[in-house]
């Protein structure tokens, strides 16, 4: 191929020591007029590539149909009034609903689909709502307060407000959020946000939670330099006269992390993984945080998640979500000495989420359950006769084909144990086919089943997908996340590469027919397998990539990594990311993978100049004939996006993997079936942080 000249400068740093060349540093600057040349002929190809992919408009009707099914969650209680947050079959955002009835479209705030509701909160009492917007994908929202009676937005704009948490007082009159890396703010409704009091701050660049009693009464802080660091817990009686005296649950220094709240029972709760790396509970008075008891004990084959407490036919119950191997389950526990008396019955092996109840109490819980070919549903649990019904469905109804689901486990380089999750079609033979391998390795993230209309498009065409869970993400507790970041990060690698050999070995794929997706973190995993183990793969999709690890920490949320990979200005952490960033280890005449590039122009977590000097180095450095191409987009972000922008990527992704793997859409039969460990109905799909899985173009979850 005939690729858009790129200058390679001489540029080299020594930094400690090293002699790190950067040859595509120009490519750093998107208002440099150079880059915006080299971008527009990037643009060109990509369009020509694309015009080539015969599969291309299949995979976007399909995926528009698949996607067609819409969203909803579970409910969240002020009072008699439930909150939730549904998208109907032909909307490209989700609005946010109160009993059923619309109370803001961010389509009708802007019908170019350009802005996006990035967070809400009701008060208290369930008559005023702050929410935050934010625009062409920057992620950097303003708040505002609404009436929920009239409609009328009464407070706001407040900026500085990403993603911010926010807790009410009773009333309605105050409330406290977080200004982005900043600290925590107190806010009276209807004041400038210039007159807000900083009520605490933990230094620059930490990330805060909040939380408070359903009382009013008792807050609950906290923050970490960075996401899933260590972190500091506070709680402060806000009963008491004068500016919030805030008291120490949980110190940083514990080397843990933790999460914690009051119950309307008045008991403080912590979940932590301190002295127990896959969670546990404690319990104890608010007014003596420092003298906590376990209440559930730490399981040692499951990672402990959310929990709630019901009123029971007898006495209150805690109901605690554990993962288990990447699967869900509800225990159900009594609530006074934490002795698990029974189970909470679900409709398949895969995720729970979102396990809301009543702020004043009752007997009911409701939760989200979804896997490979069941859309997530809410659920409604009665505590007082021990089941579980279906309480709201997504609105919309499409044919999903039947899949099955396989997990098969094998050694890494290191002899250590990994999983992985393999979806196909009904077998009736054992001969190799295209298949995507998927992963995402990082921050203590687990990859858990769900519906992902972009999964079920490509096993419907015949391919297979496998996710593996590798070292670095959550699906193991704390531990199986020390173990693959920071000095031993290359863990990740390593576990990748030993599931794509299993998937040859076994006869799923051969290395010809394999494919491999990831995004943002997991778009690291994917560059970093493409140049160390090149041979082993057909194609890759790199989507919102970090790559330049030396210099990624200059843009971006970059700096809040720092205690996930390790920093370039320490002597002794450099040589880590040295090792592996993929950027540094192409290599002139080698014959890479055919990849595509994906990025965002507006993207504010992850810098795009990792793909734009990425995708110059390949381009300049493969010895093959498969195209190395850029996909840029403008005016979106990393975050959520419309649907026919998310439908329109992934057809590309898909049909950029199907054309350099093989894979013809409807023509290649069903799967083969190596050894399964398990069958069931159940896939995998990523909504960790939040991306609307049910929009129908994540494959991995992103940072």
């Amino acid at each position: 191929m005939r690729y858009p000249a790129a200058q390679r400068l001489p540029i080299v740093d020594y930094p400690h020591g090293h002699r790190v060349a950067d040859p595509y540093r120009w490519l750093e600057d998107p208002g440099d007029p150079a880059t915006g040349a080299w971008l527009e002929e990037q643009d060109a190809l990509c369009r020509e590539q694309a015009a080539r992919l015969s599969a291309r408009e299949r995979f976007r009707t399909r995926l528009a149909e698949l996607g067609a099914i819409g969203s909803i969650t579970a409910p969240e209680w002020r009072g008699p009034h439930a909150f939730t947050v549904r998208r109907e079959p032909g909307q490209e955002h989700p609005a946010l609903c109160r009993d059923g009835d619309v109370l803001l479209d961010p389509t009708l705030l802007d019908p170019t689909g350009l802005t996006t509701l990035d967070a809400w909160q009701p008060d208290l009492e369930g008559r005023l709502l702050a929410y935050q917007v934010s625009q062409r994908g920057d992620e950097r929202a303003v708040m505002h307060v609404m009436d929920v009676a009239t409609g009328a937005v009464v407070d706001g704009p407040i900026g500085g407000c990403r993603y911010s948490p926010v807790s009410w007082l009773p009333g309605g009159e105050r409330f406290y959020y977080v200004r982005f890396h900043q600290g925590v703010y107190l806010h009276t409704v209807g004041t400038p946000s210039e007159l807000d009091e900083c009520v605490l701050t933990a230094g620059e660049g930490f990330s805060y939670g909040l939380g408070i009693s359903p009382d009013g009464r008792w807050l609950i802080v906290s923050a970490a330099p960075g996401p899933s660091m260590p972190n500091d817990l506070w709680l402060a009686d806000l009963s008491a006269a004068g500016p919030p005296d805030f008291r120490v649950i949980q110190a940083s220094d514990a080397g843990a992390r933790g999460a914690a709240a009051v119950g309307r029972d008045g008991r403080l709760y912590v979940i932590t993984d301190r002295d127990a790396p896959r969670g546990r509970l404690l319990v104890g008075d608010p007014a003596e945080p420092g003298d906590l008891t376990v209440l559930l004990p730490e399981d040692p084959q499951a990672v402990l998640g959310s929990f709630t407490i019901v009123d029971g036919p007898e006495r209150p119950l805690l109901l605690a979500v554990w993962i288990r191997h990447a699967i869900g389950e509800i225990g159900v526990h009594d609530a006074a000495g934490g002795r698990r008396v029974g189970t909470v019955e679900t409709p398949g092996s895969g995720t729970i989420g979102s396990l809301t109840a009543r702020a004043d109490g009752g007997h009911e819980a409701w939760f989200t359950y979804t896997d490979a070919v069941t859309p997530a549903a809410v659920w409604r649990y009665d505590a007082h006769a021990g089941t579980a019904e279906r309480w709201a469905e997504p609105p919309g109804a499409v044919p999903l084909p039947e899949v099955e689901r396989r997990q098969v486990s094998f050694q890494s380089a290191d002899g250590t144990r990994i999983r992985m999750i393999v979806i196909a079609r009904p077998a009736s033979g054992r001969r190799p086919r295209p298949a995507i391998l998927t992963g995402y390795g990082g921050f203590g993230v687990p990859l858990t089943p769900g519906y992902a209309a972009d999964s079920l498009a490509w096993v419907e065409a015949g391919g297979v997908l496998a996710v593996a869970h590798v070292r670095g993400g959550g699906e193991e507790g704390e531990g199986w996340h020390r173990d693959g970041m920071r000095d031993r990060k290359q863990n990740c690698f390593d576990d990748f590469a030993a599931a794509a050999e299993k998937l040859i070995a076994d006869g799923w794929t051969t290395p010809a027919e394999l494919g491999i997706w990831g995004e943002s973190n997991g778009g690291l995993l994917v560059g970093a397998a493409l140049t160390q183990r090149p041979e082993l793969f057909g194609a890759a999709v790199c989507a919102a990539p970090l790559l330049d690890m030396v210099r990624y920490e200059r843009s971006g949320l970059g700096p809040a990594w720092r205690g996930e990979y390790g920093s370039a200005a320490d002597p002794d952490e450099l040589p880590w990311l040295l090792a592996y960033s993929p950027y540094h280890r192409v290599s002139r005449g080698t014959d890479y993978p055919a990849t595509l590039f994906t990025v965002s122009a507006a993207d504010s977590r992850v810098d795009p100049m990792h793909a734009r000097k990425m995708c110059a180095a390949l381009q300049w450095a493969t010895a093959g004939r498969r195209p190395i191409v850029l996909r840029h987009e403008p005016d979106v972000g990393h975050g959520a996006r419309a649907v026919s922008r998310s439908v329109a990527l992934a057809a590309d992704a898909l049909a950029f993997l199907a054309a350099h793997t093989g894979l013809v859409p409807g023509g290649s039969g069903p799967d083969p079936t190596p050894d399964p460990v398990r069958s069931d109905p159940a896939g995998l799909a990523g909504d960790a942080d939040g991306v609307d899985a049910a929009a129908g173009a994540e494959l991995r979850p992103r940072l």
